[in-house]
């Protein structure tokens, strides 16, 4: 079964910093790009940043300088470092990734998300 856990979100005061992970389960295969998008209340699910699998990177503009993406391929990992963050910043944040499984069908799969919240 293909599963994408998010974990590290949580309150943090305006100008602080978190760090948010994602991990794939272990029947899968590989992963092509991953990605991190977000959904405040009442706004469409944005894009924030995705990386490729040989680590390009490319960043919303409202998060780029202050948050970092990277990823851990033989740990099928993902992180987003969050620097500087701000109220704006507060949404939930899913992880997003094209995924190869052992068995099922290839694709791109999303995780439960995770709630940052960033009090002013």
């Amino acid at each position: 079964q293909v599963q994408l856990v998010e974990s590290g979100g949580g309150l943090v005061q305006a100008g602080g910093s978190l760090r948010l992970s994602c991990a794939a389960s272990r029947s899968i295969s590989s992963i092509r790009d991953m990605g991190w998008y977000r959904q405040a209340p009442g706004k469409q699910r944005e894009l924030v940043a995705t990386v490729t699998t040989g680590g390009g990177t490319n960043y919303a503009d409202s998060v780029k300088d202050r948050f970092i993406l990277s990823r851990d391929n033989a740990k099928k990992t993902m992180y987003l470092q969050m620097n500087s963050l701000k109220p704006e910043d507060t949404a939930v944040y899913y992880c997003n990734a094209f995924i190869f499984p052992r068995d099922g069908r290839q694709g791109y799969y999303w995780g439960q998300g995770t709630q940052v919240t960033v009090s002013s």
